[in-house]
């Protein structure tokens, strides 16, 4: 590194004095977090500038200094100030443009123009000239191939732009993948924009419900503030975590650092700063009931805004003032107040803000519901705040598609859902039955994989705090996150690649058809508004019918679908020689209480073997009573009466009814078959059950598999029994589940009946060489498959994601793949499991000419998943794990499991059983016997009442449904 004197001579070489040093002392002041004494440098400077015979090289010294002086005011959030610099230099600039100048003084004088453009910008987007400000970072981009940028200083500088202007937008998902995209291809070494990016990308997780992430970006970024004693930035961070902290619903810490930070900002005369800090303590002198502390924090903030020329902050600060009016019962005000900055957030495009007004709008007309008698007017009332409630719901939820990660989706969605849920309490009072059906079908229709869309680089954040987080309708304050950047203009440096996307992208569902007479899609007049106001898709151009024809099916069918909205809604239709429709709704605190119960009493409920031991000793499946109590339990809370009557007609006069239920992710492992709906009667007593996924993960189109080897059979069964993973011992934690090869007569009687029955792979000579083998590896599946199957039956390990991390590809299936193979998941030491991320994507985040997992995995028509937890897909809020990835690759129907699976050695260890006993294998055999039956769901469905009848006879603890009432056979 040069010393001080070396620099100070490359300086002198620039200008000479008193300008070298004085730029110098600048920076030294701006670092120190004293905009006032470098702003006052400048300004000498620029006199003396100003004082010498006029040239082009002085007009562009001019420039140069009035470029930093807008730096400095946009800094002390001096917008008027400000923008005479930048209107001024970039005069300056376009008068020296065509003097000849030298292949060095041409990249000084576009280095200077791109950071008087950068600084307009950041002035244009934080008075609320959004489109001007991105019109402004286009021509930056324009101009930037002609500099030289080895370090892609300027490059990161337009990116952090971009990102902060997306920020203002509300466009999270956007703004957090671009900066995820940026940072990836930016050195560490760069301190000039790498922290200032991080605190954007804490920002944006604090934003939306990911407070561990954020703090870490928070920390991060602190330690590069640190190492560029940035004294300044440390402190705006103060008020970063002020806000992370409020979101959290840590309002005491809030209220601390806020304070903290605006005595800071005050004595800096960061006044910008200060009424963001004074919009946030107002809010929350209003939480705590403080009227007067409120109001006069809440003015000077909008009034700071208004002097400032920062339209929307100002607006942010006017929608603060109405939800505060509202609470002290100032109609009017509140009315007057949320208008004004609904007109701001529309004319500026923030269309998000906009949506949170309507929500705020309709919120106070529900709430103005309960506590006034409408009379006659009830109904247009209610239609009223469902006009502004339902478009508004739809957006926010769609806001989610923007994002990169499925754990960010599943975040946002937490915060979305209150929307959702005042939307279905309104659809409720106005007991608009019409209008709930079409709520819980749109809801159920699920989201569309975007294979076309480009993965991203993304980190794997952890799960946000457990804490009840502020009102949504607090102006986010990464709005107002400034982010601007100053320092020495060194360049070099080289970009790193981009790795591999940590999660899946999807696009909106498929319009919901309602009928095939009208055309009508569902919610059509709400998606029409709400793509309108808010200028966002809410649908695809696809329609499916929710409905079942008649032509599919040979028998009574019923499709049940289950919503989460506060309580649980549900539709049911009828098909094949029925008829009906019908909704239902299960009040939240007993649809809690039940899965609740159920919860405790499933294996694996308190973590590994101690769960599954909880589960044999005291859990509620383990004794006849209390089963039966927890079946009662759930049918009460879960299933309506009169949708039992009607399956009770239907089956005495047509036959035994199908039951295809779609399960909420609240209620996803529900045993649906135990219910107990009419004394001991369960369900699984009156019909066939299966578990349906939604009409978005509809198998790809069978023209895009390839196509079977011609000289292969196509009757072929895949058999994957307990394969060896590498690196882990039979008895650890990933070692064997059925025991040594041919220590079992059973599953070796059923594999021997496989041999002579037809082809089987791999091709063994005896049943034992199918069990344990090392060689089954991913790329022997992908060689199989391909050749086409009819059968794939996969015993042994399955590892599920954690639902509270939303990501439910993280699922994975243990093969005997070693740690070097190419994949999408980690490795656990010396293995690399094959996850549902790596079915649904294949090869495409690895390399340019991948293939999609479709082309390198297609599913067979059948596809058995036994292993703990294989069907968990469900449980999350997007449904991409093992199961459902196995359909979206061409399968018709897959069994898998609802919850861990106890194996016939638990059985033996924990439960007392006799060796000679083994659960387990009766239920793989049960589970091969009905993939084999043409009707799969009754031959599964007859085992698993033969089961109940045993433990309804004797109460053994094998017949238990701890084992069988996990399995269930996942459909389209």
């Amino acid at each position: 590194m040069p010393d001080e004197d070396e620099e100070n001579a490359a300086v002198t070489q620039l200008y000479g004095e008193p300008f070298d040093s004085g730029f110098a002392l600048a920076e030294e002041h701006q670092l120190a977090a004293d905009p006032g004494a470098a702003c006052a440098v400048y300004e000498e400077l620029l006199t003396v500038a100003e004082s010498i015979e006029d040239s082009p090289d002085v007009r562009f010294l001019r420039a140069h200094l009035l470029s930093d002086i807008a730096s400095v005011r946009l800094t002390a959030t001096d917008l008027v100030g400000a923008e005479e610099a930048v209107e001024r230099s970039r005069g300056l600039l376009d008068g020296t443009a065509s003097v000849p100048m030298g292949p060095r003084g041409r990249q000084l004088w576009l280095e200077i123009l791109l950071k008087t453009l950068l600084a307009r910008a950041d002035l244009l987007r934080r008075t609320g000239r959004l489109d001007e400000a991105l019109g402004c970072l286009d021509e930056a981009a324009v101009r930037l191939p002609e500099f030289d940028d080895p370090e892609a200083l300027r490059t990161a500088e337009l990116g952090l732009n971009r990102v902060h202007l997306l920020m203002d937008r509300g466009e999270w998902g956007s703004a957090e993948e671009q900066g995820l995209m940026l940072l990836s291809t930016l050195p560490e070494t760069l301190m000039e924009t790498v922290p200032r990016l991080l605190t954007a990308l804490g920002l944006i997780c604090a934003s939306t419900g990911r407070f561990d992430p954020a703090e870490d970006y928070f920390a991060r970024a602190e330690d590069g503030f640190r190492a560029m004693e940035d004294t300044g930035e440390l402190q705006s961070l103060v008020a970063h975590r002020a806000y992370a902290a409020m979101h959290r619903g840590d309002l005491d810490l809030a209220e601390r650092l806020f304070a903290e930070a605006s005595a800071v900002f005050e004595r800096q005369g960061r006044f910008g700063d200060l009424a963001v800090c004074e919009q946030a303590r107002g809010f929350l002198a209003g939480r705590r009931g403080d009227t007067i502390d409120a109001d006069d924090l809440l003015g000077a903030s909008l009034a700071r805004f208004e002097r400032l020329g920062a339209s929307i902050a100002a607006a942010d600060t006017m929608l603060l003032g109405a939800q505060h009016a509202y609470d002290r019962g100032d109609i009017e005000a509140m009315k007057r107040l949320a208008h004004e900055a609904r007109e701001v957030y529309q004319a500026r495009e923030v269309y998000e803000r906009c949506a949170q007004v309507d929500l705020m709008l309709a919120k106070t007309l529900e709430h103005n519901l309960n506590l006034t008698h409408h009379g006659d007017h009830e109904t247009e009332s209610i239609g009223t705040a469902l006009s502004l409630a339902l478009p508004a719901a739809l957006a926010l939820e769609a806001a989610r598609y923007d994002f990169v990660t499925a754990h960010a989706r599943s975040q946002w969605l937490e915060l979305a859902d209150e929307a959702m849920r005042l939307v279905f309490r309104l659809a409720v009072r106005r007991q608009d039955q019409g209008l709930l059906f079409e709520l819980v079908e749109h809801r159920c229709a699920g989201v569309s994989l975007a294979l076309d869309r480009t993965p991203l680089p993304a980190t794997r954040p952890s799960p946000p705090e457990s804490a009840e987080a502020a009102e949504s309708v607090f102006p986010s304050a990464a709005m107002k996150a400034y982010g601007h950047v100053y320092g020495p203009m060194t360049l070099g440096g080289v970009a790193a690649e981009a790795a591999a996307s940590a999660g899946l992208r999807v696009a909106p569902p498929p319009k919901v058809r309602m009928s095939p007479e009208s055309g009508r899609v569902a919610l059509q007049e709400y998606i029409e508004a709400a793509e309108f106001r808010y200028h966002r898709p809410i649908v695809n151009e696809e329609e499916v019918p929710f409905w079942i024809t008649d032509d599919l099916t040979s028998r009574p069918v019923v499709q049940v679908r289950l919503a989460d909205a506060g309580d649980l809604f549900m539709t049911w239709t009828w098909a094949g020689g029925a008829r009906g429709f019908g909704t239902g709704r299960g009040p939240g605190d007993e649809v809690d209480r039940a899965v609740g119960a159920l919860a405790a009493a499933l294996p694996g409920a308190g973590g590994g073997a101690e769960g599954v031991r909880r589960a044999f000793d005291s859990g509620a499946m383990a004794d006849q009573r209390t089963e039966h109590r927890l079946a009662r339990m759930l049918a009460e809370a879960l299933w309506p009466e009169g949708l039992t009557a009607q399956i009770r007609q239907v089956s005495a006069r047509a036959g035994r009814p199908l039951i295809r239920i779609q399960p909420s992710s609240r209620v996803a492992q529900v045993p649906w078959e135990l219910l107990a709906v009419d004394g001991d009667v369960r369900l699984i007593d009156l019909a066939d059950v299966v578990t349906t996924v939604p009409v978005s993960l509809q198998r790809q189109d069978p023209a895009a598999r390839p196509a079977p080897d011609a000289d292969t059979d196509a009757d072929t069964v895949v058999l994957v029994l307990d394969p060896r993973v590498p690196g882990f011992r039979a008895d650890s934690s990933l070692g064997s589940v059925l025991g040594p090869p041919g220590s079992d007569p059973e599953v070796l009687s059923f594999v021997r009946s496989r041999l002579d029955t037809g082809a089987v792979v791999p091709s063994v000579a005896t049943p034992a060489e199918a069990f344990r083998r090392s060689d089954l590896d991913r790329d022997w599946l992908s060689e199989v498959l391909r050749k086409g199957a009819r059968r794939l039956m996969y015993v042994g390990h399955v590892s599920g994601a954690p639902v509270e991390g939303g990501q439910s590809e993280d699922g994975t299936l243990h093969l005997c793949c070693g740690p070097g193979t190419d994949g999408l998941a980690e490795p656990i030491r010396t293995h690399r499991p094959l996850s549902a991320k790596d079915l649904l994507l294949g090869t495409l985040p690895l390399r340019a000419d991948g293939e999609p997992g479709a082309r390198i995995w297609p599913a067979p028509p059948r596809v058995a998943l036994i292993g703990c937890e294989s069907g968990g897909d469900l449980r999350f809020a997007e449904s991409f794990g093992l199961a459902t990835a196995m359909i979206h690759n061409g399968a018709e129907l897959v069994t898998a499991t609802r919850w861990v699976l106890p194996t016939s050695f638990a059985f033996h260890r924990l439960a007392g059983l006799a060796e000679s006993v083994r659960p387990l294998s009766e239920a793989i055999i049960a589970v091969d016997a009905a993939h084999e039956h043409r009707d799969p769901v009754h031959r599964l469905g007859r085992w698993q009442r033969e089961q109940l009848d045993h433990w309804r006879a004797g109460g053994r603890i094998e017949h238990s449904p701890l084992l069988w009432a996990a399995m269930t056979c996942i459909v389209v």
